[in-house]
Order: structure tokens, then sequence, then C-alpha cells
């Protein structure tokens, strides 16, 4: 190894080992905090939190209308349906076969895996803590499964925030790479937030399914930048052809 070449190796490793560290303790810091958040559910204890809340956004004298201009719930309602199955499941179809046709196999590939899985775990938890819907005021849209944590949520984050993570490694400017992260972020949180105004979520529900996202995609994106190789075949030769030259 010549010393350029060693110089290079001790820049990544320097620069990779706090990266590391801190995912890994955002990791072991949101396992703690959904844990804290599912104990207390399945005790009882955060029902009169979620309580205040969900009456703050209804009217005192009729809990059957939300707070608010009239348009704002037709708007939350179509945010809310970007959090649905059907669109992720498009949006999710549409780029990993963008990535395929781009030659980004393994990328493709993990991407589709990282949210099928996702989704599964969601359902999961929903099945072992067996959460029922709030009954504290009307639902303004029609729901029928369980409610910890928030399916939309959590399956939201895991899409928005995988996609983002992983596509973002594919983009050459830095500029490009944040503002897909800031995209996926954003709309991870309105969709998680019109459930609460919306009624058919408590709160913590919602906080459960984000943290949960979130540790799924902060998950993924620590594998596949480790694992997983972000330029397509014909790129990589290029640049070692650069590279030589």
């Amino acid at each position: 190894m010549t010393e350029v070449q060693r110089r290079g190796f001790l820049t990544r490793l320097t620069a990779y080992e706090p990266l590391t560290l801190i995912t890994l303790a955002s990791i072991a810091g949101g396992l703690f905090v959904l844990q804290r958040l599912t104990s207390e559910v399945l005790e009882g204890e955060s029902f009169r939190f979620d309580e205040v809340i969900l009456l703050a956004l209804r009217r005192a004298d009729d809990l059957a209308v939300p707070i608010g201009p009239w348009w704002l719930t037709h708007a939350v309602d179509d945010i809310t349906a970007l959090g649905g199955i059907t669109v992720l499941s498009l949006l999710t179809a549409l780029i990993t076969t963008y990535l395929l046709f781009d030659r980004r196999w393994p990328i493709a590939i993990f991407v589709f895996s990282s949210v099928l899985t996702g989704w599964l775990a969601s359902a999961l938890l929903k099945v072992l803590v067996a959460r029922p819907r709030p009954d504290i005021v009307p639902h303004l849209v029609e729901v029928s499964d369980l409610s910890f944590p928030s399916g939309h949520a959590m399956v939201s984050a895991v899409t928005y925030l995988t996609l983002g993570a992983l596509v973002a490694r594919t983009q050459r400017y830095p500029s490009t790479r944040i503002f897909v992260m800031a995209a996926g972020v954003f709309l991870a949180v309105i969709i998680g937030l019109s459930r609460i105004y919306l009624g058919v979520h408590y709160p913590t529900d919602v906080f459960a399914g984000w943290c949960a996202g979130a540790l799924w995609a902060l998950g993924c994106w620590l594998i596949s930048k480790r694992f997983i190789p972000s330029r397509a075949p014909d790129e990589a030769v290029e640049a070692g052809n650069g590279d030589s030259r």
C-alpha cells in the first residue's frame, strides 16, 4: 500500500467511524423511546396525554367538527392518502423500476426488500400490541384495523425515509441528496399529523410509528452504506478508469 493509498484509507476510516457511532447511538435511543412508548400504552399511562390532544383538535360544542377552516379537513384527507398502501406501493414500484432501468440492480432490490419488510414489521407490531382505535372523538375517515403503532405513520416513514436515504446515495450533488432526504422527512411528518387530526389515531400511535419507521430506515441505510454499491456497474468501471489515468 502506497503512502497516498494509506492516507486515503485513514481518511475514509476516520470519516466513517463517527458516522457509524452516531447512527448506532440513534438506533439505541430510538429503540429505548419505542420501548417506553409501547410500555406506557400497554399500561394505559398515555391515555390522558392522548385525550387532551385529540379533544384540542375538535370544537368543544361539537366533537365531530375539527378546528380550522372548512377546506383544511379536505386537504388533510388528501395528505393522509399519501401514506396509504396504494400510493406507497405505486411509488415503491416506480422507483424500483427506475433503479433497475438505471442499472443499479443491488440498490433497486434492496429498496424493494427494505420497504416490504418494513411494512411486515408494522403489521406485526399492531398484532402484538393490539390497541383498539380511539373512541374519544368521531373518526373523519373510515378505519378498521388496530391502532398502535400508526400504520400510516410507520409505513410512510419506512417508505419515504428508506427511499429517500437510498435514492439520495445515487445522487451526485450534496444539495440534491439533502433535498431528497428533507422531502422524505416532511412527507412522513405531515402524514402522521393528518392521522391525529382525523381522529383515527392516538398521538402516541403516531409517535411510535415515526420512531419505528425512522429506526427501520436508519438501519437499512446503515446496511446499504456498508454493503450496497450506489453506482451502476458501468459508472464504477468509468470511475476506475478515470482514477487510473
